[in-house]
């Protein structure tokens, strides 16, 4: 059953300012600078303004990001006065989506443990949806991961429910999304959107790995 808009915006609204009365400015947005995850990052942005802060984004960057992705993260964290800290994956031999899991949890989830641990984060909000994935709905809209809590504050939002708060907020996207790309990876494993499924366009071999990987901390 779909929940009515004001309703799914006061929730995430409210998640969000739980987390900070919780947790302060040890709350950052893992942003990827998808659609999703802005969306997260613009009503993060509206909550620590209210506290007089400014908005902590975490982003993993793997190596294999598009240019287009680099270039929006870094216009968008400047025009919303983000504090963005980028961690890389260290040295790793591994070939890139070789084997998905394995390049998943060498190239995104050690270098968020990282950060989580050197940047002293007690929560980390994110952008996952649960209609995404059968495995993003499992958990709930919070759960504990390697020392830190994931807030998922969008959980119940749909595919157009977040393009209706873009147009709605007027804010921006990556250009990505004008040509074709419907959910944004890294370039190995990302293609234009061949169906109905909003995640066509992903490794079909990690989706199915899906659970694997949230096992090891991904999201």
């Amino acid at each position: 059953m779909r929940h009515p808009w004001d309703t799914l915006l006061a929730t995430a609204r409210q998640r969000m300012h739980w987390a900070w009365e919780a947790w302060g400015p040890r709350v950052a947005v893992c942003w990827t600078a998808g659609k999703d995850s802005t969306v997260a990052l613009h009503l993060w942005r509206e909550v620590v303004a209210a506290a007089g802060a400014r908005p902590l984004a975490v982003t993993i960057d793997t190596g294999w990001k598009f240019p287009e992705i680099r270039e929006f993260r870094q216009r968008l964290a400047g025009a919303w006065d983000v504090d963005l800290r980028v961690f890389t994956p260290q040295e790793i031999s591994l070939p890139v989506a070789a084997d998905p899991v394995q390049c998943c949890a060498a190239r995104k989830v050690l270098p968020l443990r990282r950060a989580v641990q050197e940047l002293g984060l007690a929560a980390l909000i994110i952008g996952v949806r649960a209609d995404e994935h059968p495995e993003r709905a499992a958990t709930g809209w919070q759960w504990a991961v390697d020392g830190h809590v994931r807030i998922a504050p969008l959980l119940e939002w749909s595919e157009v429910d977040i393009w209706t708060y873009h147009a709605w907020a007027q804010i921006p996207w990556c250009p990505l999304y004008d040509q074709g790309y419907r959910s944004l990876g890294c370039v190995p494993c990302t293609s234009r959107s061949h169906d109905l499924a909003e995640r066509s366009g992903r490794d079909l071999r990690k989706e199915s790995h899906m659970a694997s990987l949230r096992s090891l901390g991904y999201f």
